[in-house]
């Protein structure tokens, strides 16, 4: 601040000298402390400000008057206490007239009165705070050191004054300044504009009026918590209480979701605006509260309709709100977790019909149904919700729920396992008509969200395991990239004992090729001349291949006896005190038609070549002639001669007699007789669910003995939850399992009852 007015420099002309007294001393500077509180704008010059500096340093450095130091005290510990006292009655004189005029204002003419003030005193008093910086630095520091924690650097003095003097005579006057504020505040939310500086300098000055006397130079809230804060939360509580009822009663849930979100948003920015930050969290509290605890059961209730009509924005709007309250998610996770499980339901049941479809042969349309529910809720949840871990459990909850149970499998645990196999079979075909490998990883990959939700896995293994040896024995695979790619998805959800088989499987596969091109070599060597039969043999693992050998006998055709006796031999010489048994039900052949003008290929399964071959020597057959040269049993043999009458290869014209058709035609030379019978259909779900059964007896008995084994002694219930616990992964196994399989142990004495306790167990080393 500097100057080159003359009248400044000839006010402070006029320096008292070093041995001036109190009186004389502050006469003169009392002058400069009025010019600068007052006409600040004037200016001083370097002179008058070193005048007036140089004679606040000569009064605190004169003793002469003051008689003998003691000790370690100089004269500024002993004169500074008057200047310190005449300055702060100078700051309480100076508020009269401000005081007056102040007592005469309303409103925002009082915010803008007190605001202007405010900043010229304030950089008054910052300047008078350095000009009195010799006093500060000895006087002062030395009271405080001494415990008189009332005594201020010059700066705080002229706030604590202005604090006491001022500022607590207005607010005595039904704290006419903080209420001016509020009133600002309100019509700001009322949608008028209003003057946003001038709030946030008057806010600033009750946060500046805060003193903490330990230290001056530590912030303190006390002021601006007690005279502004506490009656701004109290205004915006009801406020706000007044217009949620208000709105509400006048409008939807939807629009007024809109309103608490703009409303919350607003306070946010109110807080950056113009209030202390420290207010953020009460303020924010305070609004969570009235606009939407209050109101949170209404938005519940709503919560359904959002769901039903798809309102996403609405649904982002209510979750964002209600996430801010404690528990208030959990009411829309229960009422989404419904919501989902009801869709699931009523989509299968859709499907099925009222007529009771059977939907054993559409298990596209059922997987598809089922994920397109998934699909949906799932972008819900991760579009609405966030992907919120509530929301997302409670999605799995109900997809859990309606893929186990719903209108296609009954009362069946064992139905939805079946079909999501047979639907996987499908897409690992290659008549499945994916156009590329990137759809049918998708597609792959949608089967395993389903996948996840099955409660017997055992199922769906035994069920994809058949299938793959279907798919391996009659070479029928999309692609080995495609099923490799299914069992290391499968893998990664179960563990490598789930996928193990099907791995083992894909070896035996190999080692079969491997097997043919050893066992042709040999032919072509050895029986070079009347080897006219193409012959290729899969060896298939007794343990690793759902495969059961025929139940009945079979006369094998003269025609490949030849071929079966070399490579029984074979495989003997290379493999001693191994047992082959063959696998005729699975068997395929192909047979080329020399009757027919037109040569065919017939692609038969063996009971056909069986059939077809007795022919060669016969025109017509009985049915007991056919069942005495095959050995196959009438059930069977009947749906196999109906697949050759079909197709017209033979013809049935009397009861029980069948003729070779010699005027046989088709529009293909390669014809395909080989279609499933219903018998071998119909077996295949049935052996299915049996191994499934057996094998679930196995391993709730291993599961049992491992838990024992680690335990050592375990109490009945405890034992029957931790093994419900372990192989709930797998399946769900039932109580009364678990108890029959305890007993079984007991018998076998792998376990023993503890004496003296019927319901404890312990493990027998």
């Amino acid at each position: 601040m500097a100057s080159s007015a003359s009248t400044t420099d000839i006010d402070f002309a006029n320096m008292p000298p070093r041995t001036a007294d109190l009186e004389e001393t502050w006469a003169y500077l009392s002058r400069g402390v009025e010019h600068i509180m007052t006409n600040f704008e004037l200016g001083l010059s370097f002179k008058g400000y070193t005048s007036l500096y140089s004679t606040v340093y000569n009064y605190c450095t004169s003793t002469k008057m003051h008689g003998k130091l003691d000790g370690n005290r100089t004269g500024a510990n002993l004169v500074g206490s008057d200047l310190y006292n005449k300055l702060s009655l100078y700051f309480i004189s100076h508020f009269k007239g401000m005081l007056e005029k102040a007592n005469s204002l309303e409103d925002i003419d009082l915010l803008r009165y007190y605001a202007d003030e405010w900043s010229r005193y304030t950089r008054g008093a910052n300047y008078l705070n350095r000009l009195f910086t010799y006093l500060n630095r000895y006087w002062v520091k030395r009271e405080r050191d001494e415990g008189k924690k009332g005594v201020y650097q010059v700066y705080t003095l002229a706030l604590a004054q202005w604090k006491i003097h001022f500022f607590m005579h207005i607010q005595k006057d039904n704290s006419k300044l903080s209420n001016a504020v509020l009133k600002m505040i309100a019509q700001q939310r009322n949608g008028e504009v209003v003057d946003q500086g001038l709030i946030k300098k008057v806010v600033d000055s009750f946060v500046s009026l805060g003193l903490d006397n330990a230290d001056p130079n530590k912030e303190c809230l006390d002021i601006y918590k007690e005279q502004f804060e506490a009656a701004f939360l109290s205004a915006t509580e009801l406020y706000y209480k007044t217009e949620s009822e208000a709105f509400l009663a006048a409008h939807s849930v939807s629009d007024y979701l809109k309103k608490a979100e703009d409303r919350l948003r607003e306070e946010e920015n109110r807080v950056e605006r113009y209030l202390h930050n420290k207010t953020r969290k009460d303020l924010v509290s305070k609004c969570e509260h009235v606009l939407i605890r209050e109101h949170a059961e209404l938005m519940w209730d709503s919560f359904q309709s959002l769901l039903d009509f798809d309102k996403d924005e609405d649904l982002q709007r209510m979750y964002a709100l209600l996430s801010r309250i404690p528990e208030g998610l959990e009411p829309l996770r229960k009422r989404f977790e419904g919501h989902v499980k009801a869709a699931g339901l009523a989509s299968i049941e859709k499907l099925v019909g009222a007529d009771g479809v059977n939907v054993d042969s559409e298990a596209k349309a059922y997987v598809d149904a089922l994920l397109e529910v998934h699909r949906k809720n799932s972008e819900t949840v991760s579009r609405s919700f966030k992907s919120e871990a509530g929301f997302a459990a409670a999605l799995d909850k109900a997809c859990r729920e309606f893929v186990n149970r719903n209108a296609a499998t009954g009362t069946s645990s064992t139905k939805s396992p079946e079909l999501i196999a047979k639907h996987a079979d499908m897409l690992l075909r290659k008549s499945n008509k994916m156009a590329e490998e990137e759809d049918l990883e998708t597609a792959l990959n949608r089967v395993m969200i389903l996948f996840k939700y099955l409660e017997d896995k055992d199922v769906f293994q035994t069920f994809y395991t058949t299938k793959l040896s279907k798919r391996l024995i009659h070479g029928v695979s999309a692609s080995d990239e495609a099923e490799a790619s299914m069992i290391s998805k499968l893998k990664e959800a179960c563990g490598f004992e789930y996928t193990n088989k099907l791995q083992r499987m894909f070896t035996d596969m190999s080692l079969s090729k491997d097997l043919t091109d050893s066992f042709k070599e040999r032919m072509a060597q050895t029986h070079a001349d009347d080897n006219d039969i193409t012959f290729s043999v899969m060896v298939l693992g007794t343990n690793f291949w759902p495969l059961n050998p025929p139940t009945h006998d079979f006369v094998i055709p003269q025609e490949i006896v030849p071929t079966y006796d070399r490579f029984q031999r074979f495989y003997q010489m290379k493999h001693s005190g191994r047992k082959l048994t063959w696998l005729w039900n699975y068997s395929k052949n192909e047979l080329r038609t020399n009757y027919t003008n037109q040569k065919y290929i017939l692609m038969t399964s063996s009971y056909q070549m069986a059939v077809l071959l007795q022919y060669n020597k016969n025109d017509t057959m009985s049915l007991e002639e056919l069942i005495t040269a095959t050995a196959i049993s009438k059930e069977i043999l009947t749906q196999v001669l109906a697949v050759l009458v079909k197709a017209k290869v033979l013809i049935n014209e009397e009861s029980e007699q069948y003729d070779l058709n010699p005027g046989f035609k088709s529009k293909k030379i390669r014809v395909n007789l080989n279609q499933p019978i219903k018998a071998e259909v119909k077996a295949e779900s049935s052996d299915v669910l049996k191994a499934v059964d057996e094998d679930r007896k196995y391993v709730i008995q291993a599961t049992i003995v491992r838990i024992m084994k680690a335990r050592k002694t375990m109490k009945n219930q405890a034992l029957i939850q931790e093994v419900i616990s372990q192989i709930s992964q797998r399946f769900a196994p039932k109580i009364p399992d678990i108890k029959k399989a305890i007993e079984t142990l007991l018998e076998k004495e792998y376990i023993e009852r503890v004496e003296g306790s019927k319901d404890t167990f312990a493990y027998v080393a």
